[in-house]
This record gives structure tokens, C-alpha cells and sequence, in this order.
């Protein structure tokens, strides 16, 4: 019988889709991915696969409701019989004891050790990969107005307009079928771009529901590193609150009435950081501290000089002692240049600031 499932599964084989380049690659014959449903994985090593069409493979997802519990040996015998080199199992929850082959690809939505893999985290879109992907606009601010109100998952780029919201309600239930880690998750998401402690957070949600503190703790640290949750430390004080962020920009619609586009702008401006940056801090009046490229990020949406005056005198306290070489003010679509004290400072609009930063 596991024979038999084994065979079903091998010769079944992929018919792989049209490939847009993405930044990142499998490059580690033992790769382990993990990151949050959605955020492309799945076609990751589809294209690994595409790029080793002779070799053979055997490609597994443990979601497969046909899928048939086999021992080490059944796996083990049937790679040898068949001349597997590469072995895929989506969906990886260390349930299969691995075998001995030549290439294991796994994907997961956990972040884990496993002894002699590479551990390759995967993001969903930046907004570069965004307008390679995005075939149906034919300009670059048509695809940032879709990229910004959307979000950065490859799939909703394909669907009809008006489902598209619906759609990443659907993706948010994926990511949770508990419905008192859904309140969890919806109630991280909507703090977004924001300065919250988990243990206000916390406060909050008991109010309207049953929940044990450890519980809450244990899964804002799930979240976090499974990569659907980011915390971002404020600078030279590890132990104040830190800002909270989201993998996709657009969940902050989908989970409040209440439009905090700020919030939503500055979560996109985050990940675009993220996908380029190791270390980002924020502090006092300053979204984000590049310490490695001696420069700060401001996030604002619709630049005001009379707003950033009134801000500029915080910043500079957060940045006295340190090497500024750069301001950089992340807009929606202002062009401008000017100076604090000595510190040129670029006003750019997202799209471009993107591309080159």
C-alpha cells in the first residue's frame, strides 16, 4: 500500500509554470524554507526543480489528504529503486524521518533547526519583484497603487479587482485555523507600524476573551519566527517596547474599518528595509536607523516641510553622537531636497526610492 502511494506521487508529475526571476534561490542541495503561507515558497522550488529537469525527483506535501504515513525504509527503498536525487516535502513537520539522498528540499511554515540544512527565509514580494510579476499594469504607478492597496503576495496580483480584498480575507483565516490565535494574530496586525508592548496587547485582548498570558506570549514569539510578525528594537535599548510589523501591508485593511494609512505605508516602507537590511532600529522621531549604512529612513506618506520642522528638532536629539551621512523622506509621489543642519536630506516617492535604495 505505501509502495503504491510512493508511485501515485512520483508519477505524478509537475507541470511547471511560467518563472519571473525572484531575488532569492535555492542554492544549498539541503534547504529548509520557512516563512508564512503565500509568500512564495512553493514556486521557490518549483524553480529549483525546473533548473534540475535531469535529474529525477519525488515531490510530497504532507497538506495532501491522500498523502499515506510510509516508514524511513519505504522512502529510503523506493528513492533507491527509482534513482531519486532530489526529494521534496512541502509542508515539513518532521513527522518523515528523512532518507539518504542526493538534494532535500523542505518547506515549512515553522523556522527550525535541522543539522546540515540551509535555513532560507522567504518573504513575499518586493516591490521590484512586485513589477516583474505584475503583467497587467503598464506603468510603474499603476503597479505601486495595486502593490500599496494589495499587498506583496504574487497570487493577488491574478485576481479579478474586486476579489481581491476578498481574497486576502481568505489568506488571513490560512494562517490561522485556531479562532483564538486569529484574535491573537488580527489583534498584532492591526498594531502595526505602531509602539505596543505585549503585555498592553495582552490586557486588551483578555477583555473579550479567555486567554492565558503564556499562551499570547508563545504566539507573538511563533510569529515572529515563522517571519509573520516582525519586532523592531529600538536603538541601543533592548529592553523598550518595540515596534510591531507585518509581513503584508495590505492585512491592516482587512482587519480594521478604520484606515491608518500611515500605519499601512510605513509597514510597506519596513519591508522593503527588511528585504535589503540586516540591522534596522528605530528611535524617538526617526522610523528607521540604518546603522550600517550611516543613514535614517522617515516614512511620510504626503511630505510636509512644516510637519517635518516641527519634527526635525526630535531628530536630531536621536541622532546626536551618531555619523549621519544621509536623510532619506519615503513619499508617495514628492520630489524634493533640502537639509537638516548639515545632513542632505532626499525626499523620494516610494517607487522610486525603492529601486534604488
Amino acid at each position: 500500500m505505501f509502495m503504491k502511494t510512493l508511485q501515485n506521487i512520483y508519477d505524478n508529475k509537475i507541470n511547471f509554470p511560467t518563472f519571473f526571476e525572484r531575488k532569492i534561490k535555492i542554492n544549498n542541495y539541503n534547504t529548509l524554507l520557512y516563512g508564512a503561507k503565500s509568500s512564495g515558497k512553493t514556486f521557490l522550488i518549483y524553480d529549483y526543480l525546473s533548473l534540475n529537469e535531469d535529474k529525477n525527483y519525488l515531490y510530497i506535501d504532507e497538506n495532501d489528504f491522500r498523502y499515506l504515513d510510509f516508514s524511513k525504509e519505504d522512502l529510503q527503498e523506493f528513492i533507491n529503486t527509482n534513482d531519486i536525487k532530489i526529494l521534496v516535502i512541502e509542508n515539513y513537520s518532521n513527522h518523515i524521518i528523512l532518507p539518504k539522498v542526493d538534494s532535500i528540499i523542505l518547506s515549512t511554515k515553522n523556522n527550525f533547526e535541522l543539522e546540515n540544512f540551509e535555513l532560507l527565509e522567504v518573504l513575499p514580494l518586493d516591490f521590484e519583484e512586485y513589477i516583474l510579476f505584475d503583467t497587467k499594469h503598464q506603468n510603474t504607478t499603476n503597479s505601486f497603487n495595486s502593490f500599496l492597496k494589495y499587498g506583496n503576495i504574487a497570487e493577488i496580483i491574478e485576481y479579478k479587482e474586486f476579489k481581491k480584498q476578498h481574497r486576502n480575507q481568505e489568506l488571513l483565516e490560512l494562517y490561522e485555523n485556531n479562532a483564538t490565535s486569529l484574535e491573537i494574530l488580527k489583534l498584532l496586525i492591526k498594531s502595526s507600524a505602531e509602539i505596543k508592548s505585549p503585555y498592553w496587547l495582552y490586557g486588551i485582548l483578555k477583555k473579550d476573551i479567555k486567554i492565558s498570558k503564556d499562551f499570547f506570549y508563545n504566539k507573538i514569539k511563533e510569529y515572529e519566527q515563522n517571519s509573520i510578525i516582525f519586532l523592531c528594537q529600538k536603538y541601543n535599548q533592548p529592553k523598550a517596547v518595540k515596534k510591531i510589523f507585518c509581513f503584508n501591508h495590505a492585512l491592516i485593511d482587512v482587519v480594521l474599518y478604520e484606515k491608518k494609512f500611515a500605519n499601512i505605508f510605513t509597514n510597506m516602507v519596513f519591508l522593503e528595509l527588511y528585504s535589503k537590511f540586516n540591522n534596522i532600529y528605530y528611535m524617538d522621531g526617526v522610523d528607521f536607523y540604518l546603522p550600517n549604512e550611516n543613514t535614517i529612513v522617515i516614512s511620510m506618506p504626503f511630505f510636509n516641510k512644516m510637519l517635518f520642522s516641527n519634527i526635525s528638532n526630535k531628530i536630531l536629539k536621536s541622532i546626536d553622537g551618531l555619523y549621519i551621512e544621509n536623510i532619506t523622506i519615503v513619499t508617495i509621489s514628492n520630489y524634493d531636497t533640502m537639509h537638516l543642519n548639515e545632513i542632505a536630506c532626499d525626499i523620494i516617492p516610494f517607487y522610486e526610492w525603492a529601486f534604488t535604495n
